[in-house]
């Protein structure tokens, strides 16, 4: 694994926005709601979005929007990530990459138009445009239908039966209009646009300043026979997590930080992954880190615990050429626990 800089992070923040901002054809970085896939090829399926825990159909969580400049074969590349929300479970995660060259069976060659199209309603997007069908409940490959009515589709049995509860058992004679009756199945997080900054330099000097001062504060008030227990470790994991507080506190609303090659932040000094447990793509190639998404992310509103301090992701350093198809790369997640 190549050594990773230390330069600034791009920052997102999340920001409510017009659905139509969040259409595939529009590229978005997004937290929620249903994927906004890029291509509409090679989906992965019900068994690669399933926990690799529990079993159960895993929730989208975000994507984003990431081509790499100078690479023509990623001219549109977004990575999408997923995870369990079923407790105790939580949470299994996975992550996927797509990459298309700017001519493409898909979108337009020229850039997408920033003004609202002439039809803009609520109504949800089901089929691609490939033909593929997606699932009533999460939006993803729905390659089960029901049998009654063989329009609505579904990734598994449970979300079926989710859907049949909710509202399909009602609407399955309803065929002309199934799409705009789609319920709210309380299964998908809210939906908000991921809106990008440039992160602020933060002084290296004010850094080390802060970390300073809050160790010695500590070593002050200890007896002599902690300090050296504390200089090997607690001042350590002090550092640690005083540097990611203060490089977080200016921008306290971030929710996720890009930079690809960069170094992660982390919250802790405890499981920090070593080169050997981030595994090679594939193609061979090692993965480097991308970006992260932070605990401050606040998505659920269903009171279940999807919980993390960092979730680190890692692509493939060449990301390799992989046609249409949806490549699975690799998450870390350090836990708020770790900090404790």
């Amino acid at each position: 694994m190549a050594s990773p800089s230390a330069g600034p992070a791009e920052l997102g923040f999340v920001e409510a926005v017009p659905s139509w901002r969040l259409r595939s054809e529009q590229f978005p970085s997004k937290v929620g709601g249903r994927p906004a896939w890029l291509s509409a090829a090679g989906l992965p399926g019900p068994p690669e979005l399933a926990c690799p825990l529990c079993g159960r159909p895993m929730a989208f969580l975000l994507q984003v929007y990431a081509p790499l400049p100078g690479r023509a074969d990623a001219f549109h590349r977004c990575l999408f990530l997923f995870c369990c929300r079923t407790p105790p479970c939580c949470c299994g995660l996975r992550v996927f990459r797509n990459q298309l060259p700017r001519r493409n069976d898909f979108y337009s060659y020229e850039p997408p138009s920033e003004d609202p199209p002439s039809e803009t309603g609520e109504s949800v997007h089901l089929q691609l445009k490939s033909g593929a069908h997606l699932c009533r409940v999460c939006g993803c490959s729905g390659p089960k239908r029901c049998s009654r009515c063989h329009k609505a589709h579904y990734c598994s049995k449970e979300h079926q039966s989710l859907d049949w509860r909710l509202g399909h058992k009602q609407a399955c004679a309803q065929t002309d209009n199934l799409d705009s009756t789609v319920p709210d199945h309380n299964f998908l997080f809210p939906e908000f646009e991921i809106v990008i900054e440039t992160e602020d330099e933060i002084m290296p000097e004010a850094v080390e300043r802060d970390d300073e001062s809050e160790i010695i504060g500590t070593m002050g008030e200890a007896h002599e026979e902690e300090l050296e227990s504390m200089a090997k470790h607690e001042s350590r994991e002090d550092r640690i997590f005083q540097k990611f507080k203060t490089k977080i506190s200016p921008e306290p609303e971030q929710i996720l930080r890009y930079g690809r090659g960069v170094a992660p932040l982390w919250i802790s000094g405890e499981n920090i992954p070593q080169e050997k447990d981030i595994p090679d793509c594939p193609c061979g190639a090692k993965r480097l880190f991308e970006f992260q998404l932070l605990n401050y992310l606040k998505a659920d509103r269903l009171g279940r615990s999807v919980d993390w301090g960092v979730l680190a992701i890692f692509t493939c350093a060449e990301s390799c050429k992989l046609g249409i198809g949806y490549t699975e790369e690799f998450v870390w997640k350090q836990d708020i626990t770790d900090a404790a």
